[in-house]
């Protein structure tokens, strides 16, 4: 009499890809953060996920796809170099060159004494002028550094903190002399002391003056200039001077709530301002998986964030709108010696 037999199970994908994993096992990595990264990935790794509630739809709450329903399908970003050396006439012809070459927007760097209210002629800076960006002392450096740049097509990105009131001024004065009237205006003024202290120390008032003062700004254009960006928070920095890339992203995220409640305070509302108001988180990482991923993880925190402390009207409020450039400490990796 034959004995019966148990019907073996029969293997799965799953199962077999297990037992031969454990054959060979892999050698552990992680992400350049420090994140433990799995040997394989399935649809259950998301089941957590609720498609409506976490991702949407490219230009629609929670932003987390992009905070344009085409993106940069329907237009590219803005191509624009960091740059600005010496005499405002030195920079003038660096910016006109960058125009003819495709360049389709301006960024200003301007030297310390600028950034830090000096003029070039005290000697307190006179080893400074000039050298890490352009020196401007006067309306006249402005009506030089911006002549022949027709301010009604190009849109410019002044990175300035401390002295971003003056400097927006003369920048509003010299559109005025080209007959370009100040809704015309685009760009954006980086306007964040607050990370100043902590990451970069070209301060010049104490904290409640500095916060009062930005936000005048902001009030400012909200009525005046309603087409300029008043504010770039700014985690880059903060990342570079040592903090992680989630740390960066929170402590920008402190900052902006710090400065809108002080617009809050004044009577505004959140509408009349926060639509405007830009960031800069830097891409400091080598992964572009990663930055993809903490970009699109600050902007669903920060839409939710906005909506529940504040419960805005125009769903424009709670946009992360991103400039995404690096500060060259990764371009070091492939030219250590420049």
């Amino acid at each position: 009499m034959a004995h019966e037999t148990e019907a073996q199970p029969q293997e799965t994908p799953q199962t077999r890809w297990q037992r031969r994993m454990a054959a060979r096992p892999p050698a552990p990595v992680q992400t350049t953060w420090g994140m433990e990264v799995a040997p394989l990935y399935t649809p259950e790794d998301v089941q957590h996920i609720d498609e409506a509630r976490d991702l949407g739809y490219p230009g629609e709450f929670p932003f987390t796809r992009g905070v344009y329903p085409s993106m940069y399908r329907g237009r590219l970003w803005t191509f624009r170099e960091y740059a600005g050396f010496g005499t405002a006439e030195d920079s003038n012809t660096r910016y006109r060159a960058l125009l003819d070459q495709g360049m389709t927007g301006l960024s200003v760097a301007f030297d310390l004494p600028t950034q830090i209210g000096f003029d070039s002629d005290d000697p307190r800076v006179d080893e400074e002028v000039g050298r890490v960006g352009v020196a401007i002392d006067s309306l006249a450096d402005m009506e030089l550094l911006f002549d022949g740049i027709p301010l009604d097509k190009v849109s410019t990105n002044f990175t300035i903190n401390t002295t971003s009131a003056p400097i927006l001024a003369m920048y509003m004065a010299v559109a005025a002399r080209q007959g370009v009237s100040p809704a015309q205006l685009r760009g954006t003024l980086q306007n964040d002391p607050l990370k100043e202290y902590i990451a970069r120390g070209t301060w010049l008032f104490p904290v409640d003056a500095a916060l009062r003062l930005t936000a005048d700004v902001m009030e400012f254009c909200a009525r005046e200039v309603p087409r300029f960006n008043p504010i770039s928070v700014s985690g880059a920095h903060m990342q570079q001077a040592g903090a992680t890339r989630l740390e960066s992203v929170a402590l920008a995220f402190t900052h902006a709530m710090a400065y809108i409640d002080v617009l809050l305070e004044r009577g505004l509302s959140i509408d009349d301002f926060a639509p405007r108001i830009s960031w800069n988180l830097g891409v400091v990482g080598t992964d572009i998986f990663e930055e993809a991923a903490r970009f699109r993880a600050a902007r669903r925190l920060w839409a939710r964030l906005v909506q529940e402390r504040y419960q805005p009207r125009n769903p424009e409020s709670g946009m992360l709108r991103v400039y995404a450039g690096s500060g060259g400490n990764t371009l070091t990796v492939e030219e250590p010696l420049n």
